[in-house]
């Protein structure tokens, strides 16, 4: 296949372009703003975890608080009967006896259950202020969020408008190069290789492989407008005065 040297040189400009795209895309789909919002959503997640468990842990303090409470005023209760019983005498010797004994219980075990209650409410503190700890995380750690996203969607805003820009130049170039020839390159980068790199230093600018002697001599004999082709990668090879023949 032959086209102009010129024509040829054109794909250069046009493999920049592509690298270029690829370069952005990669950095769209590789925000470093996308790796701290994944740790900070696992953040999150953690810190509503602790907040639902001092939830659930308030909730069964506080119930087992009320339980013990109404024991309590029961038995506060009780005792404020029993004490009026025994202030109106006229009781028996046994059911005094019997009496007095019934309050004494009632007071140790009334004293045991206030010391619960105490027990009980020092751990409602310390569970209070986890729920606070966690519920004042989550509030920092969306504040931070919003602003990765707002930095993020700003990040993606300035590729895509470079995108833009460089998929409209790679428009134009592609349109100056012959379309036989431009059939060859895409092809090849369908296939996911470099369309087009150029032959300097004995190398291919696509694949970076140094070619042999043999193949030299051959590249160096063709006509300047013969289409070569690495036989590494497939890459159209463009010759320059960079080539060196």
């Amino acid at each position: 296949m032959k086209v102009d040297a010129g024509v040829q040189r054109l794909l250069l400009d046009l493999a920049d372009s592509d690298a270029e795209i690829n370069r952005l895309e990669h950095r769209r789909k590789n925000l470093p703003e996308d790796a701290e919002i994944a740790e900070i959503g696992k953040s999150i997640d953690a810190a509503r975890d602790d907040l639902v468990r001092a939830e659930i842990s308030a909730e069964d303090l506080g119930r087992e608080y009320r339980r013990i409470e109404s024991e309590v005023k029961g038995m506060t209760d009780r005792e404020a009967k029993d004490a009026k019983l025994l202030a109106s005498g006229g009781l028996a010797p046994k059911a005094l006896t019997e009496l007095q004994h019934e309050l004494n219980s009632l007071g140790r075990r009334k004293a045991l259950l206030e010391d619960e209650m105490l027990s009980l409410m020092e751990q409602q503190e310390a569970v209070e202020a986890e729920r606070n700890r966690a519920s004042a995380t989550i509030a920092h750690l969306e504040e931070k969020l919003a602003a990765l996203n707002e930095s993020r969607e700003k990040s993606l805003a300035t590729i895509d408008e470079d995108l833009a820009h460089v998929r409209e130049r790679r428009e134009g170039q592609a349109a100056e190069i012959d379309p036989d020839l431009l059939a060859i390159y895409e092809k090849q980068r369908a296939n996911g290789r470099i369309g087009a790199g150029l032959l300097r230093a004995r190398r291919c600018g696509a694949c970076r492989m140094e070619l042999d002697r043999g193949t030299i001599a051959q590249i160096s004999a063709a006509l300047s407008d013969e289409v070569i082709r690495c036989e590494e990668c497939g890459a159209i090879l463009v010759r320059t005065a960079e080539s060196g023949i």
